[in-house]
């Protein structure tokens, strides 16, 4: 039997077993961090992480602290310490395999929505922090992971603002026809109960795996919309001892992004 662990934990698990080694990755705040500090000690050591800021293959110093994102710890052994301008730029060039956000809302398509929810943009009902470097990661980067808690208000056909592009409206060339670089665009949608691809046809999200224990019914049941579905859906294997103890001894003690169990 498995230990119990948070849906958090569940996410940065998976997230961490989906990069591949000698790859490179621009680094969102937060769960991804963590996914990618994890996939870095367990999986995939010869990953670049990049951020924003413009640290560039850092081996970020642990335990995590709350907004260390930037700082000395976060830079910790960079092969270089660039700048946004810089970071984004090499993105544009193709130079960054993976990008890995985080989302509060997301559409059939794989639009992202990070900045307001409810009411007009000018008054709305809640605002977030907004794009970051969110909207260049989701347009430069060859892939995007997504990750997100599994709740019916997050999965919506229509999302109330668009910060960072998916397939848009899924039609042919729609990226090529905005501008944003060819076979570019979001790759993975890993949730608190699934784990999603694209349909290279069609663009829409489709579940490809379970958590253990759910059936599609009680994926499907917590979205606004209606997925494809692929014609097996495989189990995610639940977070092992290894994976755990690294999060909760090493990286994120005080559990300031895992949570608790």
């Amino acid at each position: 039997m498995s230990a119990a662990f948070s849906d958090v934990e569940f996410m940065i698990c998976q997230s961490a077993r989906l990069v591949a080694d000698s790859s490179t990755v621009f680094v969102g705040y937060g769960m991804p961090q963590i996914a990618m500090i994890l996939a870095q000690r367990l999986y995939a050591p010869d990953i670049i992480q990049v951020y924003e800021y413009g640290a560039i293959g850092p081996e970020v110093a642990t335990p995590f602290r709350r907004n260390m994102m930037a700082d000395a710890r976060n830079s910790y052994r960079s092969y270089s310490w660039t700048s946004m301008n810089t970071m984004v730029a090499y993105a544009q060039a193709g130079y960054i395999d993976y990008g890995v956000l985080g989302a509060a809302q997301i559409d059939p398509y794989g639009n992202v929505n990070s900045t307001m929810i409810g009411g007009t943009y000018e008054r709305p009902g809640k605002r977030f922090t907004g794009s970051g470097g969110g909207n260049e990661v989701a347009s430069l980067c060859w892939q995007t992971i997504l990750l997100m808690n599994h709740e019916k208000r997050r999965f919506l056909p229509k999302i109330d603002f668009v910060t960072s592009p998916g397939y848009l409206d899924g039609s042919p060339r729609a990226r090529e026809n905005a501008g944003l670089p060819a076979d570019t665009g979001p790759s993975r949608v890993v949730t608190s109960k699934a784990l999603f691809d694209f349909s290279p046809e069609s663009h829409r999200m489709r579940l490809v795996a379970a958590r253990e224990g759910l059936s599609k019914a009680d994926v499907l049941g917590e979205m606004e919309f209606e997925p494809e579905v692929a014609t097996r859906i495989e189990m995610i294997e639940p977070p092992r001892k290894d994976e755990l103890d690294m999060l909760r001894n090493d990286i994120d003690p005080d559990r300031v992004i895992i949570g608790r169990p």
